[in-house]
C-alpha cells in the first residue's frame, strides 16, 4: 500500500523527501504526496490524515499521543529564524495589527514569547504569501514571516523589527525548532521511515541535481539563487539528526511556552521520539 505523506511545497521539503517520493529509496513502498502549508497541515495531523506529515514543533502537543516526533526529516537551525517585518520606522507592536502565517506555527509560538510584554491589539492569519504585500499596502501594521521571506523582503520596501532566530538563540543559545516530520502510530514503523527519510536527503546531499527540476516546479516562482540560499540555510546537519542540541531546543520552546500558559504541557519529545 501507497504510503501517504504530506509536507509543504518548499525548497527544503522537496529537496529532503524527493527520493522518497520518486521511489529511488530502496525497500521504502509508493508514496502518495500532498503539498500544503504547514497551518493546513498543522490541522490535517489532528485528524490523523497522514502516515508523516510535516507540522510546527509548536503543535506537539496537540498530536503526540497519535504520532512519533522522528528524528530527522524537518526544519531546525541556526540563524533561521521567523522575522516580524513593519513599514517605517516603527520600534514596537503595542496597538499593532500583526498578520501571522498560522495559530498553532512555531514562527506565532516564538512571536508571543517574545511579545509578551507588547502585545499587539490584533492578529490575523493570513496565508504566508500575503503577509509582505499586505504589509507593503497598509492593511496590517506588522507581519510574521518565515523561509525565503528572509532574502526577499526589501523588495517590499519593508524592514525587520525583530529576528525571532537571533532573539531566540541569544537567550537560549539553542538552536531554532521550525518544523518536525511524525510519524502515525500503527501505520508506520518510525524508526523504518527515520531510515528512509535519512536515505532520502543522504541522496539529496550527493546529487544535488537529481532533485532540481523537482524542486523548481514546486518553489512558487522563487528565483534559483533564493532556492539554493533556502535550502542551504534549512537542510542542514538537523535535518539528518536532532541530536542532542535538536531535542534540547524542542523542549526548551515547549516547556517555555507551557509554563507560560501557551501550550499545553507534554512529556518530553524525547520520550515521545522513536528511539524512546
Amino acid at each position: 500500500m501507497a504510503l501517504s505523506l504530506a509536507i509543504s511545497p518548499c525548497p527544503n521539503d522537496t529537496f529532503v523527501f524527493d527520493a522518497l517520493v520518486h521511489g529511488r529509496v530502496p525497500g521504502a513502498p509508493p508514496v502518495e504526496v500532498t503539498y500544503a502549508d504547514v497551518d493546513v497541515t498543522n490541522t490535517a495531523a489532528e485528524r490523523g490524515a497522514f502516515d508523516l506529515v510535516k507540522v510546527s514543533y509548536a503543535a506537539l502537543p496537540w498530536l503526540l499521543d497519535d504520532y512519533h516526533l522522528l528524528p530527522c526529516g524537518g526544519a531546525l537551525g541556526r540563524g533561521c529564524g521567523p522575522l516580524v517585518l513593519t513599514r517605517g520606522d516603527r520600534t514596537d507592536l503595542s496597538g499593532a495589527t500583526v498578520a501571522v502565517p498560522g495559530e498553532r506555527t512555531t514562527a506565532y509560538l516564538l512571536f508571543r514569547l517574545w511579545a509578551a510584554d507588547q502585545a499587539p491589539a490584533r492578529i490575523e492569519v493570513v496565508p504566508f504569501h500575503e503577509i509582505m504585500p499586505g504589509v507593503a499596502a497598509g492593511r496590517y501594521d506588522a507581519g510574521l514571516v518565515i523561509h525565503e521571506a528572509r532574502f526577499t523582503y526589501p523588495r517590499h520596501g519593508l524592514t525587520a523589527l525583530v529576528d525571532l532566530g537571533e532573539w531566540w538563540e541569544g537567550d537560549t543559545g539553542l538552536p531554532i525548532p521550525l518544523g518536525a516530520i511524525l510519524a502515525r502510530r500503527g501505520a508506520v514503523d518510525p524508526a523504518v521511515a527515520a531510515a528512509w527519510i535519512r536515505e532520502s536527503v543522504r541522496q539529496a546531499w550527493a546529487d544535488p541535481a537529481a532533485s532540481r527540476e523537482y524542486v523548481l516546479t514546486h518553489a512558487q516562482e522563487m528565483e534559483p539563487d533564493v532556492v539554493d540560499r533556502h535550502i542551504g540555510l534549512y537542510v542542514n546537519e538537523f535535518t539528518a539528526d536532532l541530536g542532542e542540541a535538536g531535542f534540547a531546543a524542542v523542549e526548551a520552546l515547549l516547556g517555555r511556552a507551557a509554563d507560560a500558559g501557551l501550550v499545553p504541557q507534554t512529556s518530553s519529545s524525547r520520550a515521545t521520539a522513536w528511539t524512546s
